[in-house]
């Protein structure tokens, strides 16, 4: 694609406001995108691809170009664009905004960098050596999985239709789709577009969802008629999928801190045609302890450090910090303390996280099993990105004994 200076400053700013005003990236790319209403779907893909990209490879861009300490300015904005451009096997167009890129110096200095793993696929010391400590050779490939662009994955609505109808509906429209292996509602775009402008979206066929989430609510082992309870639930998409599987059968109970993630899963729960899912605000223990011994199945789906989801959030990278895991840690303990107790007898909950870190999934496992002989480990599953293709996550099934 030709370079337009005005796609180029638009991903500068976008670097800027990420960095510099430590602001979310999707957040950033969502008000720079509708800045210009004159831009196409090739503009805005350029846009948003190279703003992503570039934050990915932030710290890789920044050694080669050796302005690691230097000021985001705009003659800096645009060395970096143009060395991110450089490292892709583009040729630059000589203008006066790349006049500080120095092609040769950026070969030399990739040579030397890229045999250091922290440098070459841009990971923070600290976390680097992190996941060096719990994943062994391991973290090799998934640093380089972690730094793929994440696909574009749909969960089929099965209340409202079906695959094989919502892939006909699709391919009428020329959007092309393929089925996931291991997952029976999933379905990948072949290329990536907006899909919330689709009269099918807006009519609660589909839902955006990665094929590793997907296996969350299929992992929990869910029928019809069944009291379930979403404990962790956010705004609500684990939910969407829970309730699909239970066929709008039972009792499905989305439980949050925050009302306007609730009020949001009520909203999706009505496009979706859902209609035995209730909302419950969580304003203190009471409202957990109420709850102690109602549930046939459980979800906790828990605060995590993210890092098995950094293809989709790679500003993540930059934002986390080894203190922040630490807390989120043993706030993760304390809801597997607390919550386990909702619980029937002979009942059974799903603790699960988009991590890729032992500490956060298998071993706080261990560590509940280890004080609660009444709980017992059915099964479990990690979703590694390099092996999947998708999100990392890990998911425990954890049955109470009567």
């Amino acid at each position: 694609m030709k370079l337009h200076l005005n796609l180029i400053k638009a991903v500068n700013e976008s670097i800027y406001q990420i960095f510099e005003e430590e602001r979310y990236a999707d957040k950033v790319l969502e008000r720079v995108l509708k800045s210009n209403k004159l831009w196409g779907a090739r503009d805005r893909a350029f846009i948003a691809e190279n703003t992503y990209d570039m934050v990915r490879y932030w710290r890789l861009i920044r050694a080669v170009a050796e302005l690691e300490t230097h000021e985001l300015n705009e003659t800096n904005l645009y060395t970096l664009f143009g060395t991110w451009q450089i490292l892709k096997g583009r040729e630059l167009s000589k203008w006066e905004e790349f006049k500080n890129v120095d092609a040769k110096k950026i070969e030399k200095n990739y040579k030397i960098l890229k045999t250091q793993r922290k440098i070459n696929y841009s990971y923070p010391d600290w976390m680097d050596d992190l996941l060096w400590k719990e994943l062994g050779k391991q973290w090799n490939k998934e640093a380089e999985a972690l730094n793929n662009q994440a696909e574009v994955v749909i969960r089929v609505n099965t209340l409202k239709t079906t695959k094989q109808d919502l892939m006909l509906a699709f391919r009428e429209k020329n959007i092309e789709t393929s089925q996931v292996t291991g997952c029976k509602d999933a379905l990948i775009l072949k290329e990536r577009q907006n899909l919330f402008i689709l009269p099918e979206f807006k009519n609660g066929l589909f839902e955006v969802q990665d094929a590793s989430s997907q296996l969350v609510a299929s992992f929990m082992d869910v029928a019809p008629g069944m009291r379930v309870i979403d404990a962790c639930a956010g705004a609500g998409g684990k939910s969407m999928n829970i309730a699909a599987l239970m066929q709008n059968k039972g009792r499905l109970t989305s439980l949050d801190t925050e009302q306007w993630k609730l009020d949001e899963t009520k909203k999706r729960a009505r496009r979706a045609g859902i209609s035995n899912l209730e909302t419950k605000l969580i304003e203190g223990p009471k409202s957990i302890k109420k709850l102690y011994g109602t549930a046939d199945r459980l979800l906790l789906d828990v605060p995590c450090s993210g890092l098995g989801v950094l293809k989709r959030n790679p500003d993540a990278k930059w934002k986390l910090s080894l203190g922040f895991i630490d807390r989120i840690k043993k706030e993760q303990q304390d809801i597997l303390q607390e919550y386990s107790k909702i619980i029937k007898p002979e009942g059974k909950f799903v603790y699960a996280t988009c991590s890729i870190l032992p500490s956060e999934n298998q071993l706080q496992v261990q560590t509940f099993l280890s004080a609660h002989a009444n709980y017992e480990l059915e099964e479990e599953r990690v979703v590694l990105p390099s092996e999947s293709g998708f999100d990392g996550f890990y998911m425990a099934r954890i049955k109470r004994i009567s």
